[in-house]
């Protein structure tokens, strides 16, 4: 019997460390909803950073604000539960759950309200006094 460690079976994939390359792996309409995305979040704060977790693009402002991810059939907005309870009423036409919205890749983003749910983050991260996050 011949044995074979997981690192000899599969092979490594390259990791994206960087929002610009996340981007860059996707083409057309949903390369430029991240780009809008980003823009949009960068534009709520100018103490905004970025940085690659797991592995999707994370906007940090004295700890995580928000995040956003590229699927099959949608784009998924991660705000944190709190911003989801706080805009339910309007998330109505859309699948959410406790920390994630997911837009569908065939209707438009609502960008407005993507922007008060990343300025409700950012008030509420900066009035809880969080840690400045390490990048």
């Amino acid at each position: 019997m011949v044995h074979v460690t997981l690192t000899e079976r599969i092979p490594e994939v390259p990791r994206i460390t960087t929002v610009d390359a996340y981007i860059a792996e996707y083409n057309g309409d949903i390369q430029e909803r991240l780009k809008k995305l980003r823009k949009l979040i960068l534009d709520c704060s100018p103490d905004i950073t970025e940085k690659i977790s797991w592995g999707m693009p994370t906007f940090v402002l004295r700890g995580n604000l928000v995040h956003f991810s590229a699927q099959k059939r949608h784009i998924g907005f991660h705000p944190a539960p709190s911003a989801i309870e706080a805009f339910t009423s309007r998330l109505s036409g859309y699948k959410y759950s406790k920390g994630t919205v997911q837009f569908p890749n065939d209707k438009p983003i609502p960008y407005d309200l993507v922007r008060e749910m990343v300025q409700f983050r950012v008030l509420e991260n900066t009035a809880k006094g969080k840690r400045t996050e390490v990048l």
